[in-house]
């Protein structure tokens, strides 16, 4: 006999809603995975310089910009498919085009074409995101967004078994300009899914610009006054840092490592990715209970404890086992980490400015992903794999501190997820 609690979760997961979500999150997950995986094994094993390669992390700045054209796609409809769906058709289809064009560029040759062809990826790729993300605001209830967030965030994990495993397995046998046309086929998904679903009835039209571009912020800064407003914005900030910082030269540290691309596709990737698919599911059923405040608590000491594994498999040495072991127990704790921040974020945004808030706090926590990132090329020269490992578990702890003050932990769980209804 299933408990109330049981049978909650379940009635919430097998829904057509959860089902979009997956959609959502493989669209959004895939132009990403590409510019973090893909392209830097790329250009690693075309000889490129690996400084260079930790320098090319700054192609993703349109991720912590794009709160600046957010209020145009929350405001103009294009396309004839209203503000959600033009929007999400446009971005899918220059993606396409883009992430295929890649294939036919030589980083001996073209290293500058080829930064700025990657700029337009993550361009299109963070267009894609403010409205992905205001589209599933606006279907999910206050009740589904733990959930629907955290089936969101597997998808998106999912998406990078295509540049993360798939496409590194087929660079062992046939051209890149190949891999790249495969990788950007994966894209079609997406374009699917906008061409069938309903435009969102529930989100409220800004009426001018005006109320699309201030508003937005006027809104969240007198929320609950500035203070509260730095608290939320500084734990958005940090609370990734660490595990951001960990991951960003994977897969070059797996090739330095000693491991083949097909190894690091098979194992690594492999193991890596359905780790972090259950920790992501069983984040989103545990927030059903826990509530997302308790589960930023748990979830995020898992994710920083799992850092720790980074520095031991420095010790270890080139065995298929121990890489296994260190990156599934890492994915887990993104898995469950990035689930509960998800729904943080997401109950952090006001229904009436959807997309302009939800890409303001993505923005900002996408700035360690994009310019300290560029930097972990120049600190593992200055201090080991070793060392650099250790400064990104340290680089952990602030974001926990914080959740003292912007999810208290004795904060009533029901109290707690109900907020953002109240306040919409």
């Amino acid at each position: 006999m299933s408990t109330p609690a049981t049978a909650s979760w379940r009635q919430l997961l097998f829904t057509r809603r959860m089902l979009i979500c997956i959609f959502t999150g493989f669209s959004s997950g895939l132009p990403l995975y590409l510019l973090i995986n893909l392209v830097p094994a790329w250009l690693k094993t075309e000889g490129v310089d690996i400084k260079a390669i930790g320098f090319f992390a700054l192609i993703q700045f349109p991720y912590t910009w794009k709160f600046l054209w957010s209020p145009l796609m929350d405001r103009f409809p294009i396309l004839g498919l209203g503000r959600r769906r033009g929007w999400m058709l446009a971005s899918q289809l220059a993606l396409l085009v883009s992430i295929a064009a890649l294939g036919w560029l030589a980083p001996a040759r073209d290293l500058g074409t080829i930064a700025v062809l990657a700029v337009g990826v993550a361009l299109f790729s963070a267009s894609q995101d403010i409205v992905l993300d205001a589209f599933r605001r606006e279907i999910l209830s206050d009740r589904e967004l733990g959930l629907g967030n955290s089936v969101h965030v597997n998808a998106y994990r999912i998406a990078g078994l295509v540049p993360g495993s798939l496409s590194l397995i087929l660079a062992d046998h046939v051209a890149w300009s190949t891999v790249f046309m495969v990788t950007a086929l994966f894209m079609l998904p997406g374009v699917v899914l906008t061409l069938l679903v309903r435009e969102p009835q529930r989100a409220v039209v800004p009426k001018s610009l005006r109320e699309a571009v201030v508003e937005p912020f006027h809104e969240f800064i007198t929320r609950q006054g500035w203070q509260s407003a730095l608290l939320i914005l500084g734990f958005i900030f940090l609370f990734k840092l660490g595990d951001s910082m960990a991951t960003a030269l994977a897969t070059p540290f797996y090739l330095d490592m000693g491991f083949s691309k097909t190894e690091i596709g098979l194992v690594a990737k492999n193991v890596g990715l359905w780790a972090s698919v259950i920790g992501g599911l069983l984040g989103g059923i545990w927030m059903v209970q826990l509530g997302i405040n308790r589960a930023l608590w748990l979830f995020g000491a898992v994710q920083l404890v799992t850092i720790l594994g980074f520095v031991w498999l420095t010790g270890v040495g080139p065995h298929v086992w121990a890489l296994a072991l260190v990156i599934g127990a890492e994915a887990l704790g993104m898995g469950l980490g990035t689930a509960a921040f998800t729904a943080f974020i997401a109950r952090a945004t006001d229904p009436r400015y959807t997309a302009t808030q939800f890409a303001l706090f993505t923005s900002l926590a996408a700035v360690p992903r994009t310019f300290f990132n560029a930097s972990t090329g120049y600190l593992v020269e200055q201090f080991g794999w070793h060392g650099f490992f250790l400064l990104c578990t340290a680089l952990a702890v602030p974001g926990m501190v914080l959740l003292c003050w912007v999810a208290p932990w004795r904060e009533s769980p029901a109290l707690a997820d109900t907020s953002a209804q109240e306040r919409g």
